[in-house]
C-alpha cells in the first residue's frame, strides 16, 4: 500500500517484499471464496492476509521515515505540506475511486454497504467503525496509514532525530499495552477487537524505529549476523509462528511486538543483502512490478475475493484475474500519470 518512491538505489527490494505481502493478502482471502479451498493450505500459517498487512505496516513506517529523513538532511527541514500533498496524491485520487464504484454498485442493488460505510470510508475513520460491510472491512488498514501519515511527519519535523526515535519506540511499548487494555475492558463491547490505532501503530513505528536506527545497526557486527542465511531463516520461522499462534491472548498482546520487530529486521535484511540470491529474487522485474500494484490491488481485491458471495466473479480463480484486471486499469489510469508530480514535489 505504501509509495514506490523510486528510491531504488538506497531502499531496494522494498517493491518484491510488497509483493509477497500482498500475495498473502490474496491467498488468504481468496481461500475462502467459492473454489478456493485448496488454497487453504496457506492457513496453516494463521491468518496471513493479517500478517501481508503488518508487513505493509512495516515497510510505511520504513520508508516514510527514510524519506523524512532524507529530506532532513539534504535541505534542513521538512515540508509538511509538500509532504501532504504527495502522499494525497499518491493514496486520494484511487481510494475515492473505489469509493466511488463500491457506491455505485451499492446503489444499483448489487452489493450491500452498511449505512455508515462510505462516510467512514471516506474520513479514513473504518478502523473505529463497530459496523461495517465486506466492501470497506479491508478499508481499516489504509486509516490507520492515513492517520499515520498525519501525526508522524508532524512530530518528526517538531523533534530532533534522537527524539523522534524515542517517540517511535514509546508507540512500540503503547502497543502491548492498548491491547491488553482492549483484553481487559473492552470485552462484550462493540470496540473490542477494532483496530484502533493505538492497538496497530507498533508496527508502523517498528518501520520508523528502524529507518532511524539503520546506519548505527549496520555497524553493529553483531546484528549483520542475523542478515546471514541460517540466523535470517529462523527469524522468518519465529516471525511464522508467532503469526500461527496469534489466537492466544498472550500472544497477540504482547508476542505481536516481536512479530512487528523481527519482521522489521527481515526487511532490513532484504534492503541491505539485495544482492544475494533471495534478494534479487525481490528485485526481479516481474516481483517488483507485483509490488508497483499492490496498492490498487489491495484496494480492489475486495470487491471481487468476497466470501459471502457465490456469483460466478466472485469464485477462483475468475476473481483474481478481475482484482488484477481492475489494478491496472486503477494503476494506469490514475496513478501513473500523477507519479511524475509527486516526484517533482519531492524534488522541491
Amino acid at each position: 500500500m505504501a509509495d514506490s518512491s523510486g528510491h531504488s538505489s538506497r531502499l531496494r527490494s522494498l517493491d518484491g517484499l510488497r509483493a509477497i505481502s500482498i500475495i498473502l493478502v490474496i491467498l488468504g482471502h481468496a481461500s475462502f471464496t467459492v473454489h478456493g479451498s485448496a488454497l487453504k493450505v496457506v492457513l496453516a500459517l494463521g491468518d496471513v492476509a493479517h500478517l501481508g498487512v503488518v508487513v505493509f505496516f512495516v515497510i510505511s513506517g520504513f520508508l516514510i521515515t527514510t524519506l523524512l529523513v532524507q529530506e532532513r538532511e539534504r535541505f534542513g527541514r521538512v515540508s509538511l505540506s509538500l509532504f501532504y500533498a504527495r502522499r494525497s496524491l499518491r493514496i486520494f485520487p484511487a481510494s475515492f475511486a473505489y469509493i466511488g464504484v463500491i457506491a455505485a454498485v451499492a446503489a444499483a442493488g448489487y452489493i450491500t454497504l452498511h449505512p455508515w460505510d462510505i462516510t467512514h470510508a471516506l474520513t479514513y475513520t473504518v478502523n473505529y467503525a463497530t459496523s461495517r460491510s465486506w466492501y470497506v472491512g479491508h478499508l481499516w488498514s489504509l486509516s490507520v496509514e492515513e492517520q499515520f501519515y498525519l501525526l508522524w511527519p508532524l512530530a518528526f519535523a517538531m523533534t530532533n532525530r534522537r527524539h523522534g526515535l524515542w517517540v517511535a519506540v514509546a508507540v512500540i511499548l503503547v502497543g502491548p499495552c492498548a491491547r491488553l487494555f482492549d483484553r481487559m475492558f473492552l470485552m462484550g463491547t462493540p470496540y473490542h477487537g477494532l483496530e484502533m490505532f493505538p492497538m496497530v501503530a507498533d508496527s508502523l513505528a517498528a518501520g520508523c524505529a528502524l529507518a532511524l536506527l539503520r546506519e548505527r545497526l549496520e555497524s553493529q557486527a553483531w546484528y549483520t549476523r542475523v542478515f546471514e542465511p541460517v540466523p535470517s531463516l529462523i527469524l522468518l520461522a519465529l516471525v511464522l509462528t508467532l503469526n500461527r499462534l496469534m489466537g492466544f491472548t498472550v500472544i497477540n498482546v504482547f508476542g505481536a511486538m516481536l512479530l512487528n520487530i523481527g519482521i522489521a529486521v527481515l526487511v532490513h535484511r532484504s534492503v541491505q543483502r539485495w544482492s544475494d540470491p533471495f534478494g534479487r529474487f525481490l528485485n526481479l522485474k516481474p516481483i517488483a512490478f507485483i509490488g508497483t500494484l499492490s496498492y490498487s490491488l489491495y484496494l480492489w481485491q475486495q470487491l471481487f475475493l468476497d466470501r459471502n458471495s457465490t456469483s460466478w466473479h466472485n469464485a477462483f480463480p475468475q476473481n483474481v484475474v478481475f482484482a488484477v484486471i481492475a489494478a491496472l486499469l486503477s494503476f494506469t489510469l490514475l496513478e501513473q500519470p500523477l507519479m511524475a508530480l509527486r516526484h517533482r514535489l519531492r524534488a522541491r
